[in-house]
């Protein structure tokens, strides 16, 4: 897991290089299961679970900011990390232009809320209507955006339950590219599966690049 402080130093030199080399993420790796029952991936990032902090964060490196709740034996959260986790073909990308922290839906760790109620992580969950597993909440990249608000009133996006790869990245491609402020995600993907049709791919044999 990635610490706040080499969160902090590591990843803007790796933001800046990264713009210039795309692959320099490196190759997707396998999860490994955590003590709690969570898949774990090491460029996750282990935060003191203030929500405001690290999105901040992740702004001064010019990443989005995603929370994802997942719970210990879930297998559609087995399925994410298994399947499209350790696709070498976007998962570079997701390192290189998201920051992701990972809550226990069932988890007793104190966390922090946009608008600075601490409280468990299983009580923040349903303070954001946070219901089935894995869910993926995307909030805005700027810190003003999100300031006084829960993160439920902050959000702009989430994923519910397990997306194939196609969907999956496409979704993330969605929220980065400021297209979710112009067109529905069903929308873009389906524009997106055309262009794929296109290249003679269908979403079984879809690779990016």
């Amino acid at each position: 897991m990635i610490t706040r402080r080499r969160f902090t130093q590591g990843t803007m030199a790796l933001g800046a290089a990264a713009a210039l080399a795309p692959g320099l993420a490196g190759p997707a790796r396998a999860a490994t299961l955590g003590d709690d029952g969570l898949y774990k991936q090491d460029w996750f990032v282990d935060s003191f679970l203030d929500m405001g902090d690290d999105l901040s964060e992740a702004h001064a490196v010019g990443k989005h900011f995603v929370v994802m709740f997942e719970q210990a034996g879930c297998p559609f959260c087995r399925q994410t990390h298994e399947v499209n986790l350790t696709r070498d073909d976007y998962v570079p990308y997701l390192k290189e232009n998201f920051s992701i922290v990972q809550l226990d839906l069932f988890g007793a760790r104190e966390a922090t809320d946009f608008d600075g109620e601490a409280l468990e992580e299983r009580a923040l969950g349903r303070r954001w209507l946070v219901n089935f597993t894995p869910t993926i909440l995307f909030f805005p990249n700027d810190p003003a955006a999100v300031a006084g608000k829960t993160g439920h009133e902050a959000e702009i996006a989430r994923i519910q339950g397990y997306l194939p790869p196609f969907y999956f990245y496409h979704f993330f491609e969605w929220v980065r590219s400021g297209s979710y402020k112009e067109e529905g995600f069903q929308r873009y993907s389906n524009a997106r599966l055309e262009e794929m049709r296109a290249r003679g791919q269908t979403r079984d044999t879809w690779r990016l690049g």
